[in-house]
């Protein structure tokens, strides 16, 4: 006993291992209980205990001088019987926004607010610790004359921020074309992804010579875009509804208005509480609006 005792100061103790071992015979589906069983035997491995000794935690005998196997016995069961203690990679859960960085986005500290919004969110993403659900974030921008991939697709924490500049028009149909092009390739949003959460945020109108009716039934029409969380905010009395409304596509879901730096600040907050609820969520495939947070006050949030 006085060995099972010391295992806290890097020791090669295997009481730690036994204690895992019984949380996850209580509940098999206690990931964090999986995940730091899978550490502990790397920990004691890298430490020089037997193979023996860990195959009769993961048998469940507390003996250690249990009966003698062979080698090549040991290393055959260990390996069948650790496949029911593999951690899982977290599945992606993408968060795309679509940002307005036509010309009138430089004026009233637009751009700039934007920028400390997203930065702030994408951190927040980063930061997050969740076993089912990892957060990637990707901003598609649209201004000038064409949408651009201005973040491609990736995890938070590895997302390398550089600030949207605003200039240009207002070339929508191309950054909802890019979206769609996104959420169908398999090699950008896996299979197992989680239901993606699409963000459109815009201060005027898309350009009169822009099909973004049309690409925006493809988004629509695709299977994802289709199942996708579609979130809109118009910035100050210039922002077309109409054009929101339509992304968004629920009666449910209302289009938010920000007239001030403070307000595009607080969506983005709301953005940033609405998918950390579903990450905690035992299915992130549901969204739902965070505790505390009324869409008719948004402007009080």
């Amino acid at each position: 006993m006085a060995n099972e005792q010391k295992g806290q100061d890097g020791s090669n103790d295997i009481g730690k291992l036994k204690q895992l071992r019984r949380r996850l015979a209580k509940d098999p589906a206690d990931w964090q209980a999986k995940r730091d069983f899978h550490e502990e035997k790397a920990r004691l491995e890298k430490l020089g205990v037997s193979p023996r000794e860990i195959l009769g935690v993961i048998h469940g005998d507390d003996r250690r001088d249990q009966a003698a196997l062979s080698n090549k016995d040991i290393a055959q069961g260990s390996k069948k019987v650790l496949k029911d203690f593999t951690v899982v990679a977290a599945r992606p859960l993408p968060v795309i926004v679509l940002a307005d960085v036509s010309g009138s986005m430089s004026a009233d500290g637009k751009i700039e607010t934007l920028n400390r919004s997203l930065r702030e969110m994408v951190t927040s993403f980063a930061n997050e610790d969740a076993l089912r659900a990892e957060v990637h974030v990707g901003v598609i921008t649209f201004g000038g004359s064409k949408a651009d991939a201005k973040h491609p697709l990736a995890p938070a924490s590895k997302l390398a921020w550089d600030d949207l500049k605003a200039s240009g028009k207002t070339p929508l149909g191309s950054a909802l074309t890019l979206a769609t092009n996104w959420l169908e390739d398999k090699s950008i949003v896996p299979s197992r992804a989680y239901m993606p959460t699409l963000v459109l945020v815009s201060d005027g109108q898309p350009d009169k010579e822009d099909a973004w009716q049309q690409e925006l039934q493809k988004l629509l029409g695709s299977q994802r875009g289709a199942k996708a969380q579609r979130l809109a905010l118009a910035i100050g009395a210039d922002a077309d509804e109409y054009v929101l409304n339509a992304f968004v596509a629920n009666p449910e879901v209302p289009v938010l208005h920000a007239q001030d730096a403070a307000q595009i600040s607080r969506f983005f907050r709301f953005v940033t509480m609405s998918v950390c609820s579903r990450l905690a969520s035992v299915n992130p495939d549901i969204p739902a609006a965070p505790e505390g947070f009324d869409l008719e006050n948004f402007e009080d949030f």
